[in-house]
């Protein structure tokens, strides 16, 4: 018998099923605000168990992405009231995913074209931010050289995560996940080929390389509980310039111990399998590596659960709930074209194909107006 479709126990929130709608970045936010139609958006897909909000900014100086809801203004911190009031209406609890992009902005983005600031003063070759072109239309642009934060600013950083965390839970969120994953901020601290700092938040210890994450998890948590927190982490993603390093495995399982340690309601962990990242050195696949990883983080996170995202199914969900690898199950890109996914999975029913031009920007069209599933008659 399925687990997928029961209810189930998240720390101390309560969800109608294990089914996750994952992180999706759509820019549909007029004055960076999230209003009726981006609310609607989530409802339509309130039979998830939990929803995760789109990554919402906790800064202007954190933002990649033009349209994208923040969370550090009372006018945000308003507009988000009525999608998590929407959402609770329907059944659905809500996460909101606090999120500082690090050096993958632009500066058409940033206050007074200010540079992008990073743990590293690498500029992430290849990586695109959502800002204005040349011509000042919104685009996809090459993500500006960055500004390397000082000792001191970093620590305002961790402060802003708090302060964001905070805001979430006065939204009316259930909770809040903390961006840690595709080559954002939190990565470019923990990924020593990126990170080329000189100070105790330097990559060249375990310690030092984990410092800055772990600040920010102490910080949301000491904000508003552990209870109400959890990280995304993509090991072994290369999004945005993240090059692969050795010891991968031991920084994530000393990660992985460490917020064990603090028992924060779940890890996330994101297979970017689908994003054309490469093989390990042996040749399995990344979601070989990515399931392996998982079986080495379930003793070090007694009250923790993990939760997996990236080219998810009925039956891959079913398989890894059932071998204990993962106690909930993300879905992405299918939540885009089928708002009412749990019902298709749990009937069989087809999915339909999102339309890729419409992911990022735009009005309504491939954003609220994808319909139910509906049989042929006949």
């Amino acid at each position: 018998m399925t687990q997928l479709f029961a209810p189930f126990q998240l720390a101390a929130t309560t969800l109608q099923n294990r089914i996750v709608m994952a992180p999706l970045t759509r820019s549909r936010a007029p004055a960076d605000i999230a209003n009726e139609t981006v609310a609607l958006y989530y409802t339509q897909r309130a039979t998830a168990g939990l929803i995760v909000s789109e990554g919402t900014p906790i800064s202007r100086e954190g933002q990649g992405y033009l349209f994208n809801p923040g969370i550090y203004t009372p006018q945000q911190i308003a507009g988000w009231r009525l999608t998590t009031q929407s959402v609770h209406a329907v059944g659905a609890r809500m996460f909101a995913q606090i999120w500082h992009v690090g050096r993958v902005s632009h500066t058409s983005i940033q206050e007074n074209g200010k540079a992008p600031v990073s743990a590293s003063s690498k500029t992430a070759q290849g990586a695109t931010a959502f800002g204005h072109d040349e011509n000042g239309k919104p685009a996809l642009v090459p993500a500006s050289a960055p500004r390397q934060l000082t000792t001191t600013e970093v620590a305002r950083v961790v402060q802003d995560f708090a302060a964001a965390a905070g805001n979430a839970i006065d939204a009316g969120f259930d909770g809040v996940e903390i961006h840690g994953a595709n080559g954002y901020l939190l990565e470019q601290f923990l990924n020593p080929l990126v990170n080329d700092r000189t100070d105790h938040y330097a990559a060249d210890t375990m310690d030092k390389r984990l410092r800055f994450a772990l600040e920010v998890v102490d910080a949301v948590v000491a904000k508003v509980g552990r209870e109400r927190v959890g990280i995304r982490l993509s090991p072994y993603g290369q999004l945005f310039d993240m090059p692969h390093y050795d010891d991968i495995a031991a920084t994530y399982t000393a990660l992985a111990a460490a917020l064990g340690e603090r028992g924060i309601a779940y890890v996330h962990v994101m297979d970017q399998s689908g994003y054309g990242t490469s093989r390990g050195a042996a040749g399995d696949s990344v979601s070989d590596q990515i399931h392996r990883l998982l079986r080495a983080f379930r003793p070090l996170l007694p009250q923790t659960k993990l939760i997996l995202a990236g080219g998810m199914t009925r039956e891959r969900a079913e398989h890894l709930i059932a071998d204990g690898v993962i106690d909930l199950a993300a879905f992405g890109q299918p939540f885009i074209s089928n708002p009412d996914l749990v019902a298709r999975l749990k009937n069989g029913w087809p999915l339909a194909a999102p339309d890729r031009t419409t992911y990022y920007g735009g009005d309504a069209h491939g954003y609220i107006d994808y319909p139910p599933y509906q049989a042929t008659p006949g």
